[in-house]
């Protein structure tokens, strides 16, 4: 923006004394504009075909101001403008090093293919609860507001392999794939299962019967936003209550939330029922449901449920104990 804004005082100030130049042999001689800007551009560039009209003497005084001023003024302006747009490029070809170099140093990120309204809700989730991404877009004027908001990106079409690699694909912990077109999201989920078969893979998925092609190219989950968005709008009108509180537990800015932790191994709460891990009555937190590790999915476990290795504990109950929470099961 800054160099846009440079080039323009440098273009206008060249325009400004042509202008203002042209304008002197108006004044001066009498002549038509057009060929006072013809006599000017000649003389500054210091080109020589010759006087479009004969000048008075004072015209000739005039010119020589001009040629000694002028041309110091243009040659400054033409100079600047060159260096201009030449640090410009040298500018950003650094920022691009830059940028790779910052994203080689990922490990454990997400890839997010497509920015556009839905890969922009996903990316801002996630850049607020502070996780590591990486965007891949190909769109310039997309390309332009992710620089704007500090993402991480890579530019380029998603459904090739360098331009995956580019993001870390080998390192990432999962990809969402959320372009336009359907075809392009089975190649993405394709491409990307292909370089990475421990990926956690999710994508988009508009047409019928595009869930389970999807699915059959590697995807763990499919999601489609018109069913999604429909069902939604379903519960709604017929739960109310129940989706304004889900809506609540799931935003972030409100200071109690639905949060889901993952047992690790060294956890002093391991092999201990949740009556007496102190989740309810130290925590002040609402154990929902326990995943085990194989998959198995316990919805309001009884309180003699033991904490496993490897669980994932849904809860609910105010962000900051959630927080302190996660750090002991961790």
């Amino acid at each position: 923006m800054l160099t846009f804004r440079k080039i323009a005082q440098l273009t206008g100030s060249l325009l400004a004394i042509l202008v203002l130049g042209s304008l002197g042999f108006v004044w001066l001689e009498g002549w038509s504009f057009f060929d006072a800007l013809y006599m000017t551009v000649t003389t500054l560039t210091t080109v020589g075909y010759g006087e479009v009209h004969p000048l008075t003497p004072l015209g000739k005084a005039y010119n020589m101001v001009l040629i000694l001023a002028g041309m110091g003024v243009l040659f400054y302006i033409v100079t600047s403008l060159a260096r201009v747009v030449v640090e410009g490029e040298i500018a950003e070809a650094l920022g691009k090093r830059k940028l790779l170099k910052q994203i080689k140093k990922l490990s454990g990120h997400y890839i997010i293919c497509g920015f556009g309204r839905l890969g922009g809700i996903i990316a801002r989730q996630l850049k607020e609860r502070g996780i590591p991404m990486v965007v891949v877009e190909n769109n310039p004027d997309l390309i332009a507001r992710l620089e704007e908001g500090g993402y991480y990106f890579v530019p380029g079409d998603a459904t090739k392999e360098e331009v995956l690699q580019e993001a870390g694909i080998e390192r990432a912990r999962g990809l969402v794939s959320v372009v336009h077109s359907d075809a392009s999201n089975v190649y993405i989920v394709l491409t990307a299962r292909s370089l990475n078969p421990n990926l956690f893979i999710v994508a988009r998925g508009e047409e019928p019967g595009s869930e389970q092609k999807l699915l059959r190219a590697g995807a763990d989950k499919v999601e489609s936003p018109y069913e999604m968005g429909g069902r939604k709008m379903a519960h709604t009108i017929l739960r109310p209550t129940v989706t304004t509180f889900m809506e609540l537990a799931m935003h972030e800015g409100v200071e109690w939330s639905m949060e889901e932790i993952l047992v690790g191994d060294t956890s002093p709460m391991l092999g201990l029922p949740l009556k007496d891990s102190g989740i309810r009555q130290k925590y002040q937190l609402i154990v929902v449901a326990i995943k085990r590790a194989d998959g198995e999915l316990l919805f309001n476990p009884t309180p003699q449920t033991p904490i496993l290795a490897g669980d994932t504990l849904i809860l609910i109950g105010m962000r900051k104990e959630l927080e302190a929470l996660e750090e002991v099961l961790h």
